[in-house]
């Protein structure tokens, strides 16, 4: 499916990362993949990279330097002249800006959130779709935030505006042939989830009211989504929150023969 495609994934730590398995995913269906990460992250990407096959290269890539944001993006050229698609799997918010803290975040953790996993993916479109073709995709990550979540706080909001910069960037990028495109997973066990508070309560909610379940320990799911929208099978597709979820967004409620079958 990406046979011949050039993948550049960001947000790899550990090989429970939801960008670990796009990479994964991405490989298997015949993409090269390049990766990106920064500062201390750097050796945990460079380990989790060596269990890919092949070992992708990890270029050192803080979005918020825009130094080290042209330095990737020249490598790519040099590596290997252009680019089909780019994974953002960037998110962060201070702990002041999660749990139950909404009212009293200061403004200066609320606007690094909103840098790093909102902004981030302008400046990502703005570094590498001019390196791309007629038919390249860019793909981001999104707890749909058309609805507030219990203790989510800030990186709602974050991600509120990043899924309006995709349907902004599917709009500028369109005229070039380049698609732009958000995943809305269901809650999954990463290292970044470990740091929300309230995940487990996420997790149990969803076992009550996806109708196809949910298993938050497979990312699997999510990386087929990914290298769906990364292909030329999703080529009439842009602007679009596509939900990987087990249907969960479409219920109001708990499902009632699960909640039954819960407390009997």
């Amino acid at each position: 499916m990406l046979r011949g495609k050039r993948v550049l994934v960001t947000g790899v730590l550990t090989p429970k990362s939801i960008a670990y398995a796009i990479a994964a995913a991405s490989q298997r269906a015949g993409a090269e993949v390049l990766l990106t990460s920064f500062g201390r992250a750097m050796s945990l990407t460079r380990r989790s990279a060596q269990r890919l096959s092949p070992p992708p290269e990890v270029l050192e890539m803080d979005v918020t330097d825009g130094t080290q944001v042209d330095a990737a993006a020249a490598r790519v050229r040099e590596t290997w002249g252009g680019i089909d698609g780019v994974v953002h799997a960037i998110g962060f918010a201070p702990e002041d800006c999660l749990g139950g803290n909404f009212l009293a975040a200061p403004w200066s953790s609320v606007a690094t959130a909103f840098e790093v996993s909102t902004y981030s993916m302008r400046t990502l479109a703005a570094a590498f779709s001019p390196l791309m073709a007629a038919t390249g995709s860019l793909v981001t990550l999104t707890f749909d935030a058309r609805v507030a979540w219990p203790l989510y706080d800030w990186m709602g909001p974050a991600k509120a505006a990043l899924e309006a910069v995709v349907r902004y960037l599917a709009r500028d990028l369109g005229r070039r042939g380049v698609r732009v495109n958000a995943l809305a997973a269901g809650p999954l066990e990463t290292i970044a989830a470990r740091s929300i508070p309230g995940f487990e309560t996420l997790k149990s909610s969803w076992k009550l009211q996806a109708p196809l379940g949910w298993n938050s320990a497979d990312a699997g799911p999510v990386a087929d989504a990914a290298v769906f929208l990364l292909s030329d099978l999703s080529r009439a597709i842009t602007g679009e929150m596509l939900h990987v979820d087990g249907g969960y967004h479409s219920q109001g409620a708990p499902l009632i023969e699960v909640v039954e079958a819960a407390e009997s």
